[in-house]
């Protein structure tokens, strides 16, 4: 699998970390940046991680900043992007399974180098369960995505 990676300022320190953890976990990563700890917004990383998987480039994404939540915040504003901010092994794994996750948001500044390699390892071991009530669950979301309205 393809997997984008991006990053701001604050999450730059991680992201050597995480490429290795995608590789090591079979995937191939795509870098999308940023390249220095200069300043940069994290808004920016979100639309490229977007953009990369609704065009099909990667089919999933791990997006890093400071606390993992402003990146999270911008990449559910992209229809059809579902991310959210894991910092455990369970949540990395059941938010695909049972949410249908396509971006693993992280705060660097938050989590260490090991719990990073756990939380990517169990994010990509994950899959989509497609039960009914998993499937009815994020079809509701999509309503909710397209008019507003979860009915």
């Amino acid at each position: 699998m393809r997997v984008a990676i991006a990053c701001d300022h604050g999450g730059f320190p991680l992201k050597t970390a995480i490429i290795a953890a995608v590789e090591a976990a079979g995937h191939q990563p795509v870098d999308l940046g940023a390249f220095s700890a200069e300043s940069s917004d994290y808004p920016d990383f979100a639309e490229k991680i977007g953009r990369s998987i609704l065009s099909g480039e990667t089919e999933r994404g791990i997006l890093v900043c400071g606390s993992g939540a402003g990146a999270c915040i911008a990449a559910n504003k992209i229809r059809g992007i579902y991310a959210s901010v894991c910092h455990d092994t369970y949540s990395a794994h059941q938010a695909v399974e049972h949410d249908a996750m396509n971006v693993l948001c992280l705060g660097a500044r938050v989590i260490g180098v090991e719990l990073a390699r756990e939380l990517v390892a169990a994010y990509l071991a994950a899959q989509f369960s497609n039960e009914e009530r998993h499937a009815r669950r994020v079809g509701k979301v999509r309503r909710i995505e397209e008019t507003g309205n979860p009915s």
